[in-house]
């Protein structure tokens, strides 16, 4: 909007919370690796006065840290007391990746795309790396899926497994938290599409069968063959699956703008 005289219109700007200053001065200090894994934080009173903030805009940031897994705080007093870096949980960090994917609203076409890269590699590495029990992990999650009588649902967590244990097999945790978390912020589209398919039992007879040729070409050590059966498996499921680019039904005013 422009001012009367026709220049813009300035208005004033918020300010940075305090306790939010103070996450970023911590957060500056793990990224240059001023702070690592265990390390302490000064005390909330000497922290307070080296950022010249209030206690209180500290334990804010503490508390926020803490919840986000960066942060673990011991209560009590001596040597194991006190306020130190965490080694971020998988969890946690699966739990952000998995909310930013599912509220960014990235196009399908891309998420696809980018559990084509994703899972061909973790399919070429699990080729290479799995032991016995990384593959006993992902025929178990095929056992489930093999079950007579599964839910849609049941099949889709089991289904999630398989892949996260592929990626898991593979031995890079990255790869794995990635997948794991594409795969839950996709769980309503999936779902949604699922119960459109009007012949479930042969949808999911066809799913089975491309797992299956997965695994045995990641038992066999074959790399190149397991990655291409993963591309094609997702981009199947992903042109087959009724309407799974337009989703689950949002309730009204669920908060989409018009």
């Amino acid at each position: 909007m422009a001012e009367p005289g026709g220049g813009p219109q300035w208005a004033p700007v918020p300010r940075n919370s305090t306790h939010e200053l103070v996450i970023e001065a911590i957060e500056d200090q793990i990224l240059t690796g001023q702070l690592t894994v265990d390390d302490p934080l000064p005390s909330e009173r000497d922290l307070a006065s080296k950022l010249q903030v209030s206690r209180a805009g500290v334990r804010e940031a503490i508390r926020v840290l803490e919840s986000h897994g960066v942060l673990r705080s011991n209560v009590g007093s001596g040597r194991g007391a006190g306020t130190f870096v965490a080694s971020l949980p998988s969890a946690a960090l699966t739990r952000l990746l998995r909310l930013h994917v599912a509220l960014a609203n990235f196009p399908v076409d891309d998420v696809v795309e980018t559990r084509v890269l994703l899972e061909r590699s973790s399919a070429s590495l699990a080729a290479q790396r799995a032991d016995e029990d990384s593959l006993a992990a992902i025929r178990s999650h095929l056992d489930a899926m093999d079950a007579p009588g599964l839910s849609r649902e049941e099949f889709n967590d089991a289904d999630t497994e398989f892949h996260v244990a592929i990626a898991r097999a593979g031995g890079n945790r990255l790869f794995a938290n990635l997948t794991e978390a594409i795969r839950a912020s996709l769980r309503p589209r999936h779902l949604a599409a699922f119960h459109r398919v009007a012949d479930w039992e042969a949808m999911a007879a066809v799913l089975r069968q491309e797992h299956h040729g997965i695994e045995r070409a990641i038992s066999a050590g074959e790399g190149d063959r397991a990655a291409e059966l993963a591309e094609r498996h997702i981009r199947g499921a992903a042109e087959s699956l009724p309407q799974f680019t337009e989703g689950p039904a949002r309730p009204a005013g669920s908060g989409t703008r018009p």
